[in-house]
C-alpha cells in the first residue's frame, strides 16, 4: 500500500511539474499567427485606402491585380493630387502590382509571366504613358520607382466620362484592364 501511495505522489508531482512548464512552440506560434491575422485585418479596416485584390482570366491566362484605392474627398485629382507628367503609382500606398501567370502582349507588345508595379505618367492632352517595372514589391510606391527597373513602356490613350467615380477601380475586363477614376477611364489592351 505504501508503494502505490508513493508511486501516486510521484506521479502527482510530475503532473503538476509538466503543467507549469512553458507551452509548446506550436502553439505559441498559432497563437502569434492569430495575433498577427486580427493586427492585419485591423489595419486594414483602418486604411484610408483600402487594398484591392482582384483575380481573374485574360485570354484564358489567370491575371491578378493588387493595388491601394484612394477616394476623391471632393479633391481635384488629375493635374493637382495626381500631377501631369510624373510617375503615378497608380494607386495608394504601396505599389499598385500585376502577376501575370504566362506571358502575354500589352498595347501589341510582349511581357513575360511574371509580377511587375505599375505606374502611369498622366498627360492633360494625349495619350498616358503605361509602366511595367521589375520592382514590383514597392511600400512606398512612387517614391522608390526606378526607371532603370522599367520593362515595358506603352502609351494608352485616355477617354474622359460625364459621371465622376469615387473609388479608384482597376478591373478586369475588356479590352484586358480598365483603371477608372473619377471621371478618367483608362482602358490598356491586354492579351
Amino acid at each position: 500500500m505504501k508503494k502505490i501511495y508513493s508511486f501516486g505522489l510521484l506521479a502527482l508531482f510530475i503532473l503538476g511539474i509538466a503543467s507549469c512548464s512553458p507551452k509548446s512552440t506550436e502553439s505559441g506560434q498559432n497563437e502569434e499567427m492569430v495575433e498577427n491575422s486580427e493586427a492585419a485585418e485591423e489595419q486594414e479596416e483602418s486604411r484610408p485606402s483600402p487594398l484591392e485584390i482582384k483575380d481573374g482570366q485574360i485570354a484564358g491566362k489567370s491575371f491578378k491585380i493588387q493595388y491601394g484605392s484612394p477616394a476623391v474627398k471632393e479633391r481635384m485629382i488629375w493635374g493637382d493630387l495626381v500631377p501631369y507628367n510624373v510617375v503615378w503609382r497608380t494607386g495608394a500606398n504601396e505599389a499598385t502590382y500585376v502577376d501575370l501567370a504566362e506571358d502575354m502582349t500589352v498595347e501589341g507588345k510582349s511581357l513575360a509571366a511574371g509580377k511587375y508595379s505599375l505606374f502611369t505618367i498622366p498627360k492633360e492632352n494625349g495619350a498616358w504613358t503605361v509602366i511595367f517595372n521589375s520592382e514590383w514589391n514597392l511600400e512606398h510606391g512612387h517614391f522608390q520607382y526606378d526607371e532603370k527597373n522599367d520593362v515595358l513602356r506603352v502609351e494608352v490613350m485616355p477617354t474622359w466620362e460625364e459621371n465622376s467615380q469615387e473609388r479608384l477601380s482597376i478591373d478586369i475586363e475588356s479590352p484586358g484592364i480598365v483603371i477608372r477614376w473619377e471621371k478618367l477611364k483608362l482602358p490598356i489592351t491586354i492579351q
